[in-house]
């Protein structure tokens, strides 16, 4: 036992120390995920458990991974059509030029669709509409961004498909056979989600009250500033290794400060909404979509893979997991598209976000053979049995509720579901206990799914969406997503735990 809690503290002496060089941003974020699993399989030798190199490719979540590989080639050749500049146009008209409408608009629309496709799909399929509209608006797309992926995770929790963490609990047996189904799920969270995003929207609103949301340079102007974090982050990748590629880093390096000193002899102008409604004939011909037949062709595709993802919970006659369809119909869509050029294909792929996800992967299953999970598993678990009967219930919502979501907010929800899953099956068939199993079920998918709004590296559609920001350059910082997730975390959970304790405690809602 004695070496088990030294386990545990060496644990979590790992996770602070990769928490420290992501916050104070000393390294790149993905490098910070390789090096904490690195010293995590050090330790683990050091305590005579040193796994086989098989032993730590399997802790990778190969699914994940080709889910995000698959869905990134798709929306890479879908953006070379120009349907993106499209929709962006047609969303700020929607929205009649104003701002609030159109974040409205963005975050119900990515609350709801989270709800039927996976949230990191959802994210890979809108921050690229959403960061080409912020620049036709001449928006800050950073903060736009982040309301999207929150509500994007608030979404996601009202039913089985829309996170991860809601995958592994519907999928298991025992879950299953206690008459937890999709429909049954569904019909309980959907519910206390829609309170969630009201409180949601309403702590948005006022966390951004004083943001301003418009750029304070002129289109062009913000449009030189992008280009120069390109230039540079372009730089920064090329090897120096021959004298040609010292030659071309040189010219990268080059290209950003002339561009540098362009936007400092520019005179600044500001550009307003009106100015930009009498231009609007000429931007409906600047953006537009370019290349009709890729688009038939990249939306038949896309939409038979958005079909079979949401027939992956119903069909049980299909054998094929979602990172599989992600990667046929990338393959498919790279025939039909008759591309050429597969390197200019690839150099679209983020693969700093895919290295990240199996640094993290690596990570936290170390981290879970220390028993680092299980210890906060079985506290919260000892912590329910010392309560008086009449309270248990009570207790024992608020304890799962919001012990999932602080830990899904510093560690990967994933590991800690699958590690919460089999005590919370063993709370409710305790008869010791007396207390039901499906309202446990859905503090644990509550708790895990609207934790990962508390950090940035909390859930998977955070980094995605992060990654996807760098690439256009308007990076995201662990700190200032925390600024506004950790507090939306808050409220939303608050938000869930009361409505869980009005329906299973005040009400006794507790059939599944």
């Amino acid at each position: 036992p004695e070496a088990a809690e030294f386990e545990v503290l060496y644990a979590g002496l790992i996770l602070v120390f990769v928490y420290v060089l992501i916050v104070f941003e000393l390294v790149h974020r993905t490098t910070a995920a390789l090096l904490g699993s690195l010293v995590a399989l050090a330790t683990l030798a050091l305590l005579n458990r040193r796994p086989t190199l098989e032993e730590v490719m399997e802790w990778i979540d190969y699914e994940t991974v080709c889910l995000l590989f698959g869905m990134m080639t798709i929306v890479a050749i879908f953006s070379s059509t120009g349907f993106f500049d499209w929709a962006a146009l047609k969303a700020y008209k929607l929205a009649r030029g104003k701002v609030w409408p159109l974040i409205t608009i963005l975050c119900i629309f990515s609350g709801i669709i989270s709800a039927f496709l996976d949230n990191v799909t959802t994210i890979l399929l809108m921050t690229p509409v959403s960061i080409r509209l912020c620049q036709v608006l001449n928006l800050n797309p950073t903060n736009i961004l982040i309301a999207e992926v929150l509500f994007s995770n608030i979404g996601g929790t009202a039913t089985a498909v829309g996170d991860p963490p809601n995958v592994i609990i519907v999928s298991n047996k025992q879950i299953s056979d206690a008459g937890i189904t999709f429909a049954t799920f569904t019909a309980h969270l959907c519910i206390g989600i829609v309170f969630c995003m009201a409180t949601g929207y309403g702590a948005l609103r006022l966390m951004y009250r004083n943001l301003k949301l418009e750029n304070t340079d002129p289109p062009e102007v913000a449009e030189m500033k992008r280009e120069v974090e390109i230039w540079k982050r372009t730089a920064e990748r090329v090897p120096i290794v021959s004298a040609e590629q010292k030659a071309v880093k040189a010219m990268l390096v080059q290209k950003s400060l002339a561009v540098e000193t362009a936007i400092r002899n520019k005179q600044y102008r500001k550009s307003s909404s009106n100015a930009w409604r009498k231009n609007l004939p000429e931007l409906e011909k600047k953006y537009r979509v370019t290349d009709m037949p890729l688009l038939i062709k990249s939306s038949v595709i896309l939409g038979a893979v958005v079909v079979l993802f949401f027939s992956y919970s119903f069909v049980n006659n299909l054998h094929v997991e979602l990172g599989w369809i992600a990667i046929l119909g990338a393959v498919w869509l790279i025939v039909l598209a008759d591309v050429h050029s597969i390197e200019f294909l690839l150099e679209k792929i983020e693969w700093a976000t895919l290295l990240f996800f199996a640094g993290l992967f690596i990570l936290m299953e170390a981290l879970e053979e220390m028993g680092l999970i299980d210890f906060i598993g079985e506290h919260t678990a000892d912590l329910v049995r010392q309560v008086e009967p009449k309270n248990r219930l009570l207790v024992a919502i608020v304890l799962i509720v919001w012990i999932s979501a602080i830990a899904s907010s510093f560690i990967d929800n994933i590991p800690f579901t699958t590690a919460m899953i089999p005590i919370v099956i063993g709370l409710g068939q305790d008869p010791s206990l007396g207390l039901p199993l499906p309202p446990l079920v859905w503090s644990l998918a509550m708790g895990a799914c609207l934790g990962g709004n508390g950090t940035l590296i909390g859930a998977s559609a955070n980094v995605v969406c992060a990654g996807l920001a760098e690439q256009h350059g308007y990076p995201i910082s662990f700190n200032y997503f925390f600024k506004y997730g950790f507090p939306m975390m808050l409220i939303t959970v608050l938000t869930a735990t009361a409505y869980l304790l009005i329906c299973h405690v005040a009400l006794e809602w507790n059939t599944a």
